[in-house]
């Protein structure tokens, strides 16, 4: 089967690992960002650190649009035969870092080559710096994805 959205438990995983926040607040990197970890709005409009706050129903409706991309992304760059569990754990890697990143990255070269490769779990632990710092969260996410993607 041709995996092309998150599911339920890949939508649970982001916004555990994105947290809520009502306000804007800046990421680790820097970024205004809202919601679910939203860094814009439907429209293209950047997030800035003067929007109102969001509900949590309204943060949902955000997240569920910015992964639609990351989504597309995801199912571009990747086989045609990879299970839900790994489709979930790049589609996250993919709204936390970009899709970009994904593209040119080792992490998806693997994955292409082999799906099962387990040097795969090294590849999405190398992507735990943010403005150049070691970040805890990012250590803790990125092997939660490995430990998705292999279940």
């Amino acid at each position: 089967m041709h995996i092309q959205t998150l599911d339920a438990a890949g939508i649970a995983f982001i916004k555990h690992y994105e947290g809520f926040s009502t306000y804007p607040y800046l990421d680790t990197a820097g970024i205004p960002t809202i919601g679910y970890g939203s860094t814009y709005y439907e429209d293209g409009t950047r997030v800035k650190m003067v929007d109102p706050p969001v509900t949590a129903p309204r943060a949902l409706e955000l997240l569920t649009h910015c992964t639609r991309q990351y989504e597309l992304a995801v199912d571009s760059f990747t086989r045609d035969d990879i299970n839900q569990h790994q489709f979930n754990a790049l589609t996250s890697f993919c709204y936390n870092e970009g899709a970009a990143k994904l593209k040119g990255s080792h992490l998806l070269q693997k994955v292409n080559n082999n799906p099962a490769d387990p040097e795969i779990r090294a590849e999405f632990n190398k992507w735990i710096f943010a403005a150049g710092e070691k970040i805890n969260g990012l250590i803790a996410r990125r092997k939660a994805e490995a430990d998705m993607y292999f279940s």
